[in-house]
Parts: C-alpha cells; sequence; structure tokens
C-alpha cells in the first residue's frame, strides 16, 4: 500500500517508525511525525492518546509485523530457497538501501529498544515482542528448508543478532563491509544446518 493510499492514523504510525529509524526515539518529537504523515497536529491526540509513548509503541509493532512480512516475500523471490539465500536476501535489503540512499537509517526496532528499553516498559515490550515476531518467521521459513525445528530459533536469533550488529557497524563505518561479510561468512553455516530433502 503507498503512502498516499494509507489514512491519517496510518501514516502517522508509518513516519514515526521512519523517523524513529532515522533520528531515534528522542529526536522524533510528535510535530515532526504529523509534518512529515501530512497529517493536522491535532490529530494526534485523537489517534493517539497515550501520547508519544503509545506512537512510538505502535510504530515497533508496526517495522516488527513489516519485517517478518518481508521473510515470506525474500523466500518467495529465490529461484531456489536456501537459508543463506534467504539470509543474503535480508542483508542485501539493507546493503541496496546504503548504497542508494546512504546510511542514514537503521532498524527503528533496534533504536527504540537503544533509547527506550529502560525507561519505557510498554517500549521494551514491544520491542521484544516485534523481535518475536520477526524471528518467528525466519525459524519457520528455515524449517521450510529443512533446517530441524530444535535449530531453526537459534538460528534464527544468530541471523537477525548479526544482521542488526552489521547495520550499526556500516552506520558507524559509513561502509556495507559488515553486511557483506556477515552474509558471506554465515551462509555456510546456515546452508549447513538444513536437512537435505528434509
Amino acid at each position: 500500500m503507498a503512502v498516499s493510499e494509507r489514512g491519517p492514523r496510518e501514516r502517522m504510525v508509518f513516519s514515526a517508525a521512519q523517523l524513529i529509524r532515522r533520528d531515534g526515539v528522542a529526536s522524533t518529537g510528535m510535530r515532526e511525525v504529523a509534518e512529515h504523515a501530512g497529517a493536522p497536529r491535532g490529530s494526534l491526540q485523537h489517534y493517539f492518546p497515550g501520547g508519544k509513548e503509545q506512537l512510538v509503541n505502535e510504530a515497533v509493532s508496526w517495522a516488527g509485523r513489516y519485517a517478518g512480512n518481508r521473510v515470506a516475500r525474500f523466500v518467495a523471490a529465490l529461484p531456489e530457497p536456501t537459508p543463506s539465500g534467504l539470509f543474503a536476501a535480508m542483508v542485501r535489503q539493507w546493503t541496496d538501501e546504503y548504497e542508494s540512499a546512504g546510511f542514514a537509517g537503521g532498524c527503528p526496532v533496534a533504536a527504540a529498544t537503544v533509547d527506550r528499553a529502560e525507561s519505557a516498559a510498554s517500549t521494551r515490550e514491544a520491542a521484544a515482542s516485534a523481535f518475536a515476531g520477526w524471528s518467528g518467521a525466519v525459524a519457520g521459513a528455515l524449517e521450510d528448508m529443512g533446517v530441524p525445528v530444535e535449530r531453526s530459533g537459534a538460528l534464527a536469533t544468530l541471523m537477525i543478532s548479526a544482521l542488526e550488529g552489521a547495520i550499526l557497524m556500516s552506520r558507524a563505518e559509513r561502509d556495507i563491509r559488515p553486511l557483506t561479510t556477515v552474509a558471506r561468512e554465515l551462509g555456510p553455516l546456515l546452508d549447513g544446518a538444513a536437512v537435505r530433502g528434509g
């Protein structure tokens, strides 16, 4: 769904996620969210009576759903689905962005976790739920590729942790090297976990 097709509430959640991924929670103001979304400022109180915390939590939840939904699209686009191919596609989303648009954006779930995990329990819980949903989608895809269920969850955690760390390092270094490195180095390990013919 294009941004223009979203209603004002959905646009504000999307805009909050985009601003958080670029600037973090502390630097993302409600006024900036309304402006980015092209929504009247007064509508913020209407749609988000819980204020900024509610908006942040909904943006984090949206980002988790988005990441989880991307997994199926990545797998569907692979000519031959493999664990390494899935991870390479997850990484490529970021290398493509960084090569075309620069290194300004990161993961909104990670940004919210860094900024608010200790100060807002509801945001920490929203982030934990977002990561769990994303991890569950990755684990399910791995199982479909023949990775035993007893390993799929652990490997999903490894993939997401490596990706998030590489995103941070790439932004700091202004270089995609950490991302391409984790894709290259984890690929054989991930494929080795799949039971052939499974």
